[in-house]
């Protein structure tokens, strides 16, 4: 089987997912086009040569409905025979682009392929493609107390991991604290791709907070208190705020693979190697903790420990999944989301699995070190897992 292989990867800065965002003012297939250029343009790769485009995104509806892979692709000026397809994997849309395109790599199906996602949270609140959704009569039948959104299910990780109030703004000024430093540093150039907005140029994260600390988060009130719930689950003790949990956003990003052979044939040097594979199913209800088995599954698929990853992208959705996979790995703390996470850069739901992997790889390559684990829950108790080797 041929190695599949990173030649570039890169993120837009985010925005943030409301009217008056800094990205607000850009329509989806404008935002992920842009995106698609600027990840060429790095390379000075024919497009013409690209066997397909690979795009996340959750809320396909609106402006972001029609295959907006295949919309993003004509909005950049590709050339008509370029392909293009969307896929919906929750929060791991774009993560489940970059799995399908590897391994199309992999199987000899592709040569080069771009693995992308978008999502624009300004221009479509989130909920919206569920407007008008009865429940399913199947699924009510098999969980008759109703599931709970995902608020809710990092509430009840919270509970059943033990983890206090205290323990979740910690955590989450730490993120910001982490990312203000790399910001600061010029760390995130090499992965953020500018936008320009009515004229202006967008190319710093818009959440990112440098003040935030523990002690101010601790002043917010929690977002999903409900007495009926309250009495559902005693275990709730309702710590979940905007401080501890991602801040709504719009963002794109894309990655160019391809394999190691075509690679070597147009003189470019691969940044990274896909090493291996998982997605996993978990209790629905709890939802978000689909991280854990995952990385069980593609550490075993690997043949590799927790010890031997030298970091790991375990995304911030709310503050209680990457502690709880923490605790459950015994993983290192400092190798746990080193630039910061979700909480401070961002959730842009289809683009967040890419911008995860922009943000590894750089960081393998600042730092020198070899192995990546990257893995993210997602709607419906599902996750990803992807381990990269820096070459």
């Amino acid at each position: 089987m041929r190695s599949a292989v990173i030649v570039d990867v890169v993120r837009t800065a985010s925005g943030r997912g409301k009217p008056g965002g800094a990205l607000s003012g850009v329509h989806p297939v404008r935002l992920l086009a842009d995106t698609l250029q600027a990840l060429l343009a790095r390379t000075d790769i024919d497009p013409a040569q690209i066997d397909d485009v690979i795009a996340g995104c959750v809320q396909q509806v609106g402006e972001q409905t029609n295959n907006i892979a295949r919309s993003a692709v004509l909005a950049a000026g590709w050339p008509e025979s370029v392909p293009g397809t969307t896929v919906d994997r929750q929060c791991g849309s774009s993560q489940q682009a970059v799995h399908f395109a590897a391994q199309g790599v992999m199987a000899g199906a592709y040569d080069i392929v771009v693995a992308c996602g978008v999502e624009s949270m300004s221009r479509l609140p989130m909920g919206t493609s569920s407007i008008g959704q009865d429940p399913v009569e199947p699924l009510t039948d098999r969980y008759p107390d109703g599931l709970v959104n995902q608020g809710v299910a990092a509430e009840l990780i919270a509970g059943r991991w033990k983890l206090d109030r205290e323990s979740l703004d910690v955590y989450s000024a730490r993120s910001h604290q982490r990312a203000a430093a790399i910001a600061a540093a010029g760390g995130f150039a090499n992965e953020i791709v500018p936008i320009t907005v009515g004229g202006q140029m967008h190319a710093t994260d818009q959440t990112l907070r440098a003040n935030t600390t523990a002690e101010g988060l601790a002043g917010l009130k929690p977002s999903f208190a409900d007495e009926t719930l309250a009495e559902r689950f005693s275990e709730i003790n309702w710590s979940i705020t905007p401080g501890n949990s991602s801040p709504l956003t719009d963002g794109a990003s894309a990655a160019l693979i391809m394999s190691e052979e075509r690679a070597a044939q147009l003189g470019l040097r691969p940044r990274a190697r896909f090493h291996e594979f998982a997605v996993a199913g978990d209790d629905p209800l709890i939802m978000l903790t689909g991280v854990i088995p995952a990385t069980h599954k593609v550490l075993e698929r690997a043949g590799l420990s927790i010890g031997d990853i030298d970091a790991y992208e375990v995304n911030e959705a709310f503050a209680p999944v990457p502690l709880a996979w923490q605790h459950e790995f015994q993983a290192d703390p400092d190798k746990l989301n080193p630039r910061g996470g979700a909480i401070a850069l961002g959730h842009a739901l289809g683009a967040s699995g890419v911008r995860l992997l922009a943000t590894l790889v750089n960081h393998l390559e600042a730092t020198g070190a070899r192995y990546g684990l990257q893995t993210m829950c997602e709607g419906g108790g599902l996750a990803n897992a992807t381990i990269i080797e820096r070459l």
